[in-house]
């Protein structure tokens, strides 16, 4: 039997050849984890959204760049940038068919399902804590930057992504 040092570091360098071989020439394929991904043309929050991918749609990975990881997506020849909290290597499957999931529940809801999280589990929260005032989360759930603001606030600030970011 090996000593147990030996077993974490065998694991820690399988793990390391398995992250070595996804980004040494082979793609790995994962799913959007939230309910709209954007995909960007730089890795940074500041660069332009070329698209939005939705929930368990698959991307191929071809790169990494820090927290970025440039993606490929079905349908389209197209290539860019998403932050990989954004992504999950589980392969999400809707069961009931695309008609059948949006006539019964919204996109919403079934982004905050594939996280665990829906009305449910947010009313059992409410009920376990009475104290808490939700008006100001609610209310930034409410605010919305479209991309036209962003990138004029960029312009106006004279900044440019650099990545990273």
């Amino acid at each position: 039997m090996m000593p147990r040092f030996k077993r974490i570091g065998f694991m820690v360098c399988l793990l390391g050849l398995t992250a070595l071989t996804v980004f040494a020439g082979e793609t790995m394929t994962m799913s959007v984890q939230v309910k709209k991904g954007e995909v960007r043309s730089a890795p940074s929050f500041l660069g332009p959204v070329i698209t939005r991918l939705s929930y368990a749609e698959r991307v191929n990975v071809f790169e990494k760049k820090g927290a970025w990881l440039k993606v490929g997506w079905h349908g389209s020849s197209a290539e860019g940038w998403m932050h990989s909290s954004a992504l999950t290597s589980k392969k999400i499957e809707l069961k009931a068919g695309a008609q059948d999931v949006q006539a019964s529940i919204s996109s919403n809801e079934l982004a905050l399902a594939g996280k665990g999280f829906n009305q449910q589990v947010e009313g059992q929260f409410k009920a376990k804590n009475p104290d808490i005032d939700f008006t100001w989360i609610d209310r930034m759930e409410m605010f919305m930057v479209t991309e036209e603001q962003m990138q004029q606030f960029l312009q106006t600030g004279g900044l440019s992504p650099q990545g990273g970011l």
